[in-house]
């Protein structure tokens, strides 16, 4: 997988830490080894004017997906022996660590916990999962929850 992190916020975070994750993800989901994901990490300014700009909403929000080249796993990308051999450009998962801080707090978790759960929500987007309707939000929630069990157990945290 090819997976770049840039840091635009302000706020120190472990890059390489998004990009273990986002590998992990895409490996568990089946996804061509040979993709490629953008995360960027941004401050609340500009997480308010994507939000605005994309979504019509105003004011920052925790995660925004920004989908490339149609893959969803199993079709035409994952691991299977009919996939294509071409790279795919999945797209970008943006994310806003100040956001993300007020969520892990109300929540009682961490802030990096907090941004591993949106990077793995973003990252499922692009896939094409969503939340709209309830038994989207169940398949997509309870996958996600699977997909940070498995990641943090494969790195020794519960």
């Amino acid at each position: 997988m090819s997976v770049e992190v840039a840091n635009e916020s302000g706020v120190e975070v472990d890059e390489a830490v998004f990009a273990e994750l986002a590998g992990h993800v895409l490996g568990k989901m089946g996804i061509n080894p040979l993709a490629e994901l953008s995360i960027l990490i941004v401050d609340e300014p500009a997480m308010a004017e994507l939000h605005e700009q994309w979504m019509g909403e105003p004011g920052p929000t925790d995660v925004l997906a920004f989908p490339m080249d149609e893959l969803r796993p199993g079709q035409g990308g994952g691991r299977d022996e009919d996939a294509s051999p071409d790279p795919a450009l999945l797209g970008d998962v943006v994310l806003c660590p100040q956001v993300a801080a007020r969520q892990a707090s109300e929540a009682g978790h961490g802030t990096q916990d907090e941004l591993e759960l949106l990077c793995t929500h973003g990252i499922l987007h692009l896939l094409g999962y969503d939340h709209a309707e309830p038994e989207e939000h169940a398949e997509m929630f309870g996958l996600q929850g699977e997909l940070l069990e498995s990641w943090r157990e494969s790195r020794g945290k519960r």
